[in-house]
């Protein structure tokens, strides 16, 4: 299954750039990201189908790594080929958007910058294919 980071923004060359593309490497399943500009711009059409869509938003569920795993491998399971994680500009997703989303997902109350927002995400997606895998790196405790 491909896991598809659609980012609002520019990273650029910096240290979160360095650790989408870490992470990016040792995800096992497909990786890619893409990135909107901030504003305008819309969001590509889907490379496979069936497709789920995450958006990432202050008002979704909390997961852990294990129950994100979870979701994931029942997804890949069902036959789904591609994830699409969404993450927004400064003023989030629009109403529509976070309507038609499959997930809606948040890393907490706390606010983070989109460049820190998707390298969490670039190391969750890698966690939770190692879980999925059955990678003793992630220990529940």
């Amino acid at each position: 299954m491909l896991l598809h980071i659609i980012a609002r923004g520019k990273i650029g060359r910096s240290p979160e750039a360095e650790l989408v593309e870490r992470y990016g490497k040792r995800i096992a399943w497909g990786f890619k990201v893409t990135e909107l500009p901030d504003r305008g711009g819309t969001v590509p059409p889907p490379s496979a189908t069936p497709v789920r869509t995450v958006a990432l938003d202050e008002r979704g569920k909390q997961l852990s790594s294990a129950e994100f795993a979870r979701i994931l491998e029942r997804w890949r399971d069902d036959g789904v080929r591609e994830a699409r994680f969404l993450i927004g500009a400064a003023d989030g997703h629009e109403d529509a958007l976070r309507e038609s989303a499959d997930l809606l997902i948040a890393f907490g109350n706390l606010t983070w910058p989109h460049m820190m927002a998707r390298a969490m995400l670039a190391e969750q997606l890698w966690r939770a294919t190692s879980i999925v895998a059955g990678h003793p790196y992630h220990r529940e405790g």
